[in-house]
């Protein structure tokens, strides 16, 4: 099935310009759930390549890790991809929404 990450209702973005935001971000994606939302989560970062890299990757990592802290379902989908002129965009969501949204 072919479809663009961007046409996955969102439920809330964060726009991030640095690692600490990065991090702070995740825990509030995580304290508010994948499996009972309907729809996904977008991040925005800047288009500084490096950068970008490094927010992506705190990202992932603290959410698959504190999912798994809190016993959550760890069974994520993600997708990044040129936003805007001039951001990148990770866009998250549950596997079994994604089902669910037959996208």
């Amino acid at each position: 099935m072919e479809f663009h990450p961007s046409q996955i209702p969102i439920v809330k973005t964060f726009v991030t310009k640095n690692e600490k935001e990065a991090s702070a971000f995740a825990s509030e994606m995580v304290r508010l759930g994948f499996e009972n939302q309907k729809g996904g989560y977008k991040v925005l970062m800047p288009k500084q390549k490096d950068l970008a890299k490094r927010i992506g990757f705190i990202v992932t990592t603290e959410i698959n890790y504190m999912l798994r802290q809190t016993k959550q379902e760890r069974n994520l989908r993600y997708w990044t991809y040129h936003h805007d002129a001039e951001n990148y965009a990770i866009v998250l969501i549950s596997s079994r929404v994604l089902d669910e949204l037959n996208l």
